[in-house]
Order: structure tokens, then C-alpha cells, then sequence
């Protein structure tokens, strides 16, 4: 499919040190209804911090495959993939990852289910201090996340504290992916990077090594797509609204295509994915509703829709006995 010439997207910046939350809310509003991409500034996040995971990040991709396929990926999506596990609908090459999420206690009813499960985590004596470093990074991006939510709820004609409760962001499912490109995309082969998708969760928060790559496409049925570059800027994370806060919206948000071109530069990021809680039901928003706007998608459990998405964009795959973790 022929596409349009990329230019670079501007995009709308939320300041949460803004005291005047109303402001904020409608401005962020305007971005959520247009494009569901904005950046995030003044969210407390040090940038010590930040450079420390992304050389943490470095030095795990950076170790020999053996070493990195001893932390290979569970059932549950934890661990590395190594490049091309990746379903291939989406046309992914020459990318790696780690995944990590929330876990729930062993004596808590949460750790029994499946989006709670412990995490794969690479050997200590290899990579001492990784672990640490990368739960302080996953805290400090959920408070992040948090925050926005507050704001999201008043442009959504909500109380600020609307998501505050049990079953939706009290107990979130909250996965950070640690990512690694290289090599060259070729579109015209259908050879990307990350292929064309949305995100199934509520939000994204989205840091990157400044290598540029990611694009979205704001009206995915136009013909040819406009593919528009989103560069990353100093002191600022991308957000980007995902699937069930499209589906809460009724529509209203937007859950936007994008991708990622590599240009034969390695290429390092790291998306922080935030969802309700396991329990929560996804269902269209009182304020987005009306009898002339009636709900446009059914309600469903969250843990069964991305259990769903998951299996579309996954391959049914599972480790080996000599490198399943012990």
C-alpha cells in the first residue's frame, strides 16, 4: 500500500506541575480526541534514573543469546524474546525484548491470577542491581500514570479521583517492556521495526534513546495512510491512549495506530503499558453516553480482552526445559 511522504507530528505537552487541573484538562481533551498521543513534562521522574535503566537495558541486550535465553519468557508473557518471536502478521524484525510486570504477593489473592504472576528476572551475578533498578523505574512510572488518570477523569467529565478505586487502577496491570532494534525497516517489503498496532491497555508511557523511529497514523481508513513521525524531547515521556480507554470513551478518545521504522541505527526504549485491575469490567463510560450516543462496544471483563489480545499478537510459544528458569 503506497503511503504519504512521513513529516514530524506536533503534539500537545501536559504539564503536571500546572496547578490549574481544569486547564489541563481541556487542552489534554483536545489531544485525546484528535490524535491520543501527547507528551507528559514537570512528572518527577530523575533523569539519573532513567539513564540508569536504559544502561541496564543496554547491558542485558548486550550479553550472549545463552546467557539472555535463560530468562526466556513464560505463558504469561514475562521474560525475553528474542527477535522474530514475535507474531510476524505485523511484519516485526530485528527486535528484542524483555517484559516485566506487576506481581502479587504469594499470600494475597492476586497472586494466583494470571496478569500477577512473579516475574523472570536475569541471574544477579551477571547483572547485579538490574533487578532493583528496574522495580524502582516501574513505581516511579505508575505514579506517573496515576497522575495522568487523574486528569484523563476530569476530561472525560468525571470526578478526578473516578480511577482511584480497586477495581481499576488500585490494583493495575502494569507491564514495562524493555525494547532493542537494529537493522533497517523497508515498508515497501512490509519490514518494520514494530509493525502497525494499537495498544490494548489504558495508556502507554513511552521513553526512548532519542533515535528516531516511532510514527502514527491518525485516521487509519484513509487512503494512502499518512504515516507522521513523533521525536522524543528532553525531559518529556510520549503518552498514548490505548484500547480500553477507547472502549470506556465510547469512542470518543482514540486508541491511535503506530509503528516503528528502524533506520539502521540501534535503537533502545521502553513502553510502560498501564490496564485496570484483572476484575474490572470495560464498559462505556456514564458521561460518554446518551440516548442518541448509545455504548458501541460490549462490556467485557479486562483480564478476558487482554487475554484476547494477547493470543492475536503472540505466538503460542514456551521455553525449553534446558532454558525454562529454575
Amino acid at each position: 500500500m503506497r503511503e504519504m511522504e512521513n513529516k514530524v507530528l506536533p503534539l500537545t505537552c501536559l504539564d503536571l506541575a500546572n496547578f490549574d487541573l481544569h486547564q489541563s484538562a481541556v487542552s489534554l481533551k483536545q489531544a485525546c480526541m484528535d490524535c491520543g498521543f501527547f507528551y507528559v513534562i514537570n512528572h518527577g521522574i530523575s533523569e539519573e534514573l532513567k539513564e540508569e535503566v536504559f544502561e541496564q537495558s543496554k547491558k542485558f541486550f548486550d550479553l550472549p543469546l545463552e546467557d539472555k535465553m535463560k530468562a526466556l519468557r513464560n505463558e504469561t508473557h514475562r521474560g525475553y524474546s528474542p527477535a522474530l518471536e514475535q507474531n510476524q502478521i505485523h511484519g516485526d524484525y530485528n527486535k528484542e525484548s524483555f517484559f516485566m510486570g506487576t506481581e502479587g504477593l504469594k499470600d494475597d489473592s492476586l497472586g494466583a491470577k494470571p496478569f500477577y504472576r512473579p516475574n523472570i528476572w536475569p541471574d544477579s551475578d551477571v547483572l547485579p542491581g538490574w533487578r532493583t533498578t528496574m522495580e524502582n523505574y516501574h513505581l516511579e512510572l505508575l505514579r506517573v500514570c496515576k497522575a495522568i488518570a487523574r486528569i484523563l477523569a476530569l476530561a472525560l467529565d468525571l470526578d478526578a479521583d473516578y480511577f482511584d478505586t480497586s477495581e481499576m487502577l488500585e490494583n493495575p496491570i502494569a507491564y514495562m517492556r524493555l525494547l532493542h532494534y537494529e537493522g533497517m525497516s523497508d515498508p515497501s517489503r512490509g519490514i518494520y521495526g514494530c509493525g502497525s498496532h494499537t495498544d490494548h491497555g489504558m495508556m502507554t508511557l513511552l521513553a526512548t534513546d532519542g533515535v528516531m523511529g516511532l510514527q502514527i497514523c491518525k485516521d487509519k481508513d484513509m487512503k494512502p495512510q499518512k504515516w507522521e513521525y513523533v521525536p522524543s524531547i528532553d525531559g518529556t515521556y510520549i503518552v498514548n491512549l490505548g484500547d480500553v480507554l477507547e472502549r470506556w470513551s465510547n469512542g470518543l478518545f482514540k486508541s491511535t495506530l503506530h509503528r516503528v521504522l528502524a533506520n539502521g541505527q540501534d535503537r533502545y526504549s521502553i513502553p510502560f503499558f498501564l490496564s485496570p485491575s484483572h476484575d474490572c469490567l470495560i464498559e462505556c463510560l456514564p458521561t460518554c453516553q446518551s440516548e442518541n450516543n448509545l455504548p458501541k462496544y460490549p462490556a467485557i471483563k479486562c483480564s478476558a480482552y487482554l487475554t484476547q489480545r494477547y493470543k492475536e499478537s503472540h505466538r503460542e510459544t514456551r521455553a525449553s526445559p534446558e532454558n525454562r528458569p529454575k
